[in-house]
């Protein structure tokens, strides 16, 4: 920066353009809170459906989330530009006195072109001027040289902010220009340490990046720099490389235990950098699926694909990326698998390999593991991944469809992953078989068919189901009711089905009446806001009876299944339910349907929970009721959904409800109560009978069923509420006789105990 720049510059401009920002960031506030509050909770509260329910709804939201990101990028804005001229009216300022002081020893400063001289003033006496004047000298140009890393780092990261995307705005938060610059310098540092040859990485290069990456993850600018520099390529032989004994043993003998925590850090900082927009970013994104197929070096047996879906297991990587990078892999993988007759040979670990993956649950060898971790955080890339095609009926292929022997199937990415994939041998941390594939693959499903990240919950905000997604559920229950034991021998993989499941209710209800899931009745009588899943009665029976024996399973369908049906049976006793969404029968009927669905799904699980207990799984009881039981810290949000994920619907409060909270309302109150009823006992040794779990089961769920109608009909204050309860119990029992009848018609083969 110029002497005079400094020296003479007049702040009003800047004052002025801080002010307007500063306006800009109220507005923006006001708007996101209106968005949020009015927009966005409106659309949460309205009934949408048909294409408004999963198209317009999530543009709504999507809108407000922009609101959001336009708060918080106008306020990092803000307070960049606000930071950035203080500093340089501090400078100034320091100049200013600087320039006085010398004047006061006599010292002459004169401007000269774009620099400056201090000279002593003619005639000054002072013996130490000259010193005096190389002083001031220095001082300014030190002031200068700050005012000009002011100016210079503040555009330059407010470049950077801008261009992290192209459309929309960012999200990233910086207080001021000083964090932002700094989180420019530290990836700037860290991309240079990570880029060294592997064999030059020291342990103290290690805990620097290893303690960088983990403050930096989240960081948008840091992450996108830190991509940038490092690259694709250089991303791939850095973790090959210090994760090999044979080009570098210090660190991994070191810091073997840290490893997994870098390779966590990794990870997120290269999904966060992934979402950014730069053209740097996207050449990056490309690079890095062009050497998925490549060797990491010449001398490498490893492929790219191996090395990077390591370093994808956490984060919300960028859909695109994800998309492409997922399209790519399937392609290596139908050739080097020969369109699926075999194994693939390239995705083999052989004992001179070296571990990719250091969290222990496999050795990283094969990139479908990895990679399906990725997709269960990304529903969207999820869901157009596993409907994506893997082999058409022109390929060459031996899988034919059923029942057609002369006719080629056309496989998805989900029919050959779930049910055809012959998966290579993989070992984890304990030198045992690898469940991580199929694990990670529950989990990928369960973000694809539900449109939330695994392990999370839905919520009041959370969209209804899409076609795609409706599809995709379509295929997995038939590929269950087909193949039972693709589930059964891979009970793990339960908790995922289990949420999956759990969401799914209105379809899984409306496929137990026989009536078909268009049937205009039906529809009424169980809602579905979005798009609906067609499934097939006898392969909803044999999914149930499989989740039954499972603990998490059983818990996550049972548990939603009973609030599903106290909200339901408050939603149809609503008075104020418009007519053209009524159940075209009277209360008795509605009631008696409700209660007698509900029963089938309990009752098609209770069976499964015997199965668990007393048959091959010697499941204990005990684990039954403690996984219900952990489903109560997610009650609050499950009580919140009404009668769908997507659909409309406040509870009403319970008059006179004796409990707190949720409990307050109807579905509130039944779940509270079957949590009280959670109580396993130690079986088999104390010669408890099968009937005897039968009755308890079928108890049970008469005696909630029959509770629900009550509360309902007593928050609704109906005339017919001395009749509820007798209406629930007998369509309940009804359910449960429909159950062990449907288990024994469909499903005997998957029972070594009596129903």
């Amino acid at each position: 920066m110029d002497f005079e720049a400094l020296h003479s510059a007049n702040f009003a401009q800047f004052d002025g353009t801080v002010t307007d920002w500063s306006s800009m960031v109220r507005r923006l506030g006001q708007l996101e809170k209106d968005a949020r509050g009015g927009l966005q909770g409106k659309a949460a509260k309205a009934d949408w459906t048909g294409y408004n329910a999963t198209v317009s709804r999530a543009f709504v939201g999507k809108t407000a989330g922009e609101f959001a990101d336009a708060h918080t990028q106008a306020a990092s804005i803000r307070n960049i530009l606000r930071d950035a001229r203080d500093e340089l009216k501090t400078q100034q300022k320091l100049l200013k006195e600087a320039v006085e002081r010398g004047r006061g020893k006599d010292l002459t400063v004169r401007v000269s072109g774009s620099g400056f001289t201090v000279t002593p003033s003619p005639g000054s006496a002072s013996a130490g001027a000259d010193k005096d004047a190389t002083a001031l000298r220095d001082e300014l140009q030190r002031i200068l040289d700050k005012a000009t890393e002011i100016d210079d780092s503040a555009a330059k990261v407010l470049r950077a902010l801008v261009d992290l995307t192209d459309h929309g705005f960012s999200g990233a938060r910086y207080k001021d220009r000083d964090s932002a610059a700094a989180a420019l310098r530290d990836a700037e540092r860290l991309a240079k340490l990570a880029g060294k040859d592997p064999a030059d990485f020291t342990v103290e290069d290690f805990d620097a990046l290893n303690a960088g990456l983990r403050k930096h993850s989240g960081d948008e600018l840091f992450a996108e720099r830190f991509a940038e520099k490092l690259g694709a390529g250089g991303t791939l032989r850095f973790w090959a490389g210090i994760n090999n004994p044979a080009v570098n043993g210090d660190v991994g003998h070191a810091r073997l235990d840290q490893l997994d925590d870098l390779q966590k850090h990794l990870s997120l900082t290269l999904a966060t950098a992934t979402q950014a927009d730069t053209p740097e970013m996207v050449r990056w994104r490309g690079e890095m699926v062009d050497l998925g197929g490549q060797p990491v070096h010449k001398n490498s047996a490893q492929l790219g694909f191996q090395v990077m879906s390591n370093l994808m297991r956490w984060g919300n990587f960028e859909d695109g990326f994800l998309k492409d990078y997922g399209s790519a892999l399937m392609q290596r993988e139908k050739e080097s698998s020969d369109n699926g007759r075999h194994a693939s040979p390239l995705w083999s670990r052989l004992g001179a390999d070296p571990l990719l993956n250091r969290t222990g649950t496999d050795s990283g060898s094969d990139p479908l593991v990895g990679f399906l971790r990725a997709l269960s955080n990304n529903p969207g890339a999820a869901t157009d991944f596993f409907n994506s095609s893997f082999l058409t009926k022109d390929d060459d292929h031996e899988f034919m469809n059923d029942g057609k022997k002369d006719e080629k199937a056309e496989l998805s990415n989900f029919d050959y992953l779930f049910e055809e994939r012959k998966w290579p041998q993989n070992m984890d941390g304990k030198g045992e078989e690898s469940i991580a594939g199929h694990n990670y693959l529950a989990m990928a499903l369960e973000a694809a068919t539900t449109g939330h990240p695994a392990g999370q919950l839905p919520s009041d905000a959370s969209p209804p189901h899409t076609a795609a997604q409706a599809r995709l559920m379509e295929s997995l229950v038939a590929a269950i009711g087909e193949k039972p034991e693709l589930l059964k021998d891979r009970g793990y993989m339960s908790d995922s089905i289990g949420q999956i499941t759990s969401e799914y209710l209105p379809d899984i209800n409306r496929s137990m009446t026989d009536a078909g899931a268009k049937n205009e009745s039906i529809m009424r009588l169980f809602p579905v806001a979005g798009a609906t899943a067609d499934l097939n009665h006898a392969d909803v029976t044999r999914l149930l009876l499989i989740l039954g024996q499972n603990p998490e399973g059983y818990a996550a369908v049972e548990v939603n299944q009973k609030a599903y049906m106290a909200n339901l049976l408050d939603y149809h006793m609503d008075p104020g339910l418009p007519r053209d969404k009524r159940y075209p029968h009277d209360m008795e009927k509605t009631i008696l349907e409700i209660s007698k669905q509900s029963g089938e799904v309990s009752g098609t699980l209770a069976i499964g929970r015997q199965e668990g207990v007393l048959g091959e799984a010697k499941q204990a009881d005990e684990d039954y009721a403690n996984a219900v039981n952990k489903r109560k810290s997610a009650v609050t949000g499950i009580l919140g959904l009404g009668i769908g994920v997507g659909a409309s619907f406040i509870a009403s409060p319970v008059v006179g409800a004796a409990v707190g909270g949720a409990a307050n309302t109807v579905s509130g109150v039944i779940i509270e109560q079957l949590f009280q009823d959670a109580k396993g006992e130690a079986l088999g040794k104390r010669g408890h009978e099968v009937a005897q779990l039968w009755n308890d089961s079928g108890e049970k769920s008469v005696k909630l069923s029959s509770e629900a109608a009550r509360y309902a009909a007593q928050a609704h204050r109906a005339s017919y509420a001395p009749q509820v309860e007798e209406w629930a119990r007998e369509g309940c029992k009804e359910g449960l006789d429909n159950a062990s009848t449907a288990a024994d018609r469909m499903a005997k083969d998957l029972q070594t105990v009596p129903g």
